[in-house]
């Protein structure tokens, strides 16, 4: 339902972005969405990106206004979609994000063990729809693609899809790393419809080519910056040591919902509507006050980890293409050992794992062109660029972490 009232907010990447719609408007000023607020874009990206201080709460719009944009090409193409149909769309990708927790993807598996953002997320809609009456119900099917307009679902979650097209262009602007500048206005203007499929046009293929090329870059260059991977390693390291301590029975001072998580020691609960009133209760301030009192705690290995996080004191980190052998941790547990750390301290300063980025994914989510003979193909039917076994191929890297020994004092 639309209304003569017009709310307009400004933003610095697509300028006015418009709000038409009261539920949309009622669905934006709830505490729930406010929360995102206070939930950063891109962790500690910061560190590195002195200006990648932004939320998820402009992403969010932002992903809304493309919405808006899409919807509007798409009818002007002929692609019929009422009132009602755009107005949960843009619910729908207003909301995706909605179940990020403190530092969006830094703290998730840390706090919600096997709960994943997107599985809160559709729990926080479900909610807000017994709120709004169900008002919510398309939003909700389209969320879950079991609206038979499977183009809807395409929009929200896809290779090519307008979350991505938002987090690209919104967080190239505020780190400054222009590789992620991508062509958003020419991207949605190729878009179609056909048989209920998406698909974009063939004079499209060099955007879509930058879309990803840019997405790839952007995660080696800024998602992937060893230093902001450090940053959020030491933060799941140490709330690992904060469930440690409650464990043992010395549990430092922190907020209600953050020891309402870290005090569980079985991974396998359920996330009830208890759980879901608690967790959005979260937000990064949670996490920065916290970090100012554990550097006083008695426990060392509490006090040293969130005096590095919050100094920007970090772990250094190495990353190669092989993994490291265990005579390199070895090396590194025995300058622990010699700074008076016990071996059980020693996995939460030297560590290794693994990173990885995969550019295009030709069986996942397909990626349809439209070819100048009406005819749908798929896009490496086209273009044999999307061929390319490079392109395609699961790259992975290996890190190590450990501290400075004059942080260890």
């Amino acid at each position: 339902m639309k209304t003569k009232k017009v709310t307009l907010l400004n933003d610095p990447i697509y300028g006015f972005i418009s709000i038409r719609s009261p539920l949309i408007f009622e669905v934006i000023s709830h505490p729930w969405f406010q929360r995102l607020r206070r939930i950063s874009q891109m962790g500690f990206s910061h560190y590195v990106y002195p200006g990648a201080r932004h939320t998820r709460f402009e992403h969010a719009l932002g992903a809304m206004h493309l919405m808006q944009e899409v919807i509007r090409v798409l009818t002007n193409k002929g692609t019929k979609i009422s009132e009602e149909e755009s107005e949960a769309m843009q619910l729908t990708i207003l909301l995706h994000d909605i179940g990020h927790g403190p530092f969006s993807h830094s703290t998730e598996a840390l706090l919600t063990t096997q709960v994943m953002h997107e599985e809160i997320s559709l729990k926080v809609m479900r909610k807000l729809n017994d709120t709004f009456s169900g008002a919510l119900d398309l939003a909700i099917a389209i969320f879950t693609n079991k609206y038979h307009r499977k183009f809807m679902h395409q929009l929200i979650v896809g290779q090519i899809d307008l979350d991505r097209m938002d987090y690209l262009k919104r967080d190239s602007f505020f780190s400054g790393a222009n590789e992620g500048n991508i062509n958003s206005n020419r991207i949605i203007e190729m878009m179609v419809v056909v048989d209920d499929q998406l698909a974009f046009e063939e004079k499209s293929l060099y955007s879509i080519e930058k879309f990803l090329m840019a997405r790839r870059l952007m995660y080696w260059q800024v998602y992937l910056h060893k230093t902001s991977l450090t940053a959020e390693l030491l933060l799941s390291k140490i709330l690992k040591r904060i469930r440690y301590c409650y464990q043992k029975g010395t549990p430092p001072q922190l907020s209600k919902p953050l020891g309402h998580f870290l005090a569980q020691s079985k991974f396998d609960m359920p996330f009830t509507d208890g759980q879901l009133e608690m967790f959005l209760q979260l937000d990064d301030a949670d996490i920065i006050q916290g970090l100012k009192g554990w550097q006083k705690e008695e426990d060392r290995v509490l006090s040293k980890l969130s005096g590095m996080l919050i100094n920007r004191k970090l772990l250094k980190i190495k990353v190669q293409n092989d993994p490291f052998l265990p005579k390199t941790l070895e090396r590194k547990y025995a300058r622990l050992s010699g700074n008076g750390f016990s071996q059980e301290a020693f996995d939460y300063f030297v560590f290794t794992g693994e990173i990885s980025n995969q550019t295009f994914v030709p069986l996942d989510k397909e990626i349809f062109i439209l070819n100048k003979k009406g005819k749908l193909k798929r896009i490496q039917e086209v273009d044999p660029f999307f061929n390319s076994a490079e392109l395609s191929q699961l790259q992975q890297k290996y890190f190590l972490c450990f501290p400075k020994v004059k942080h260890l004092l």
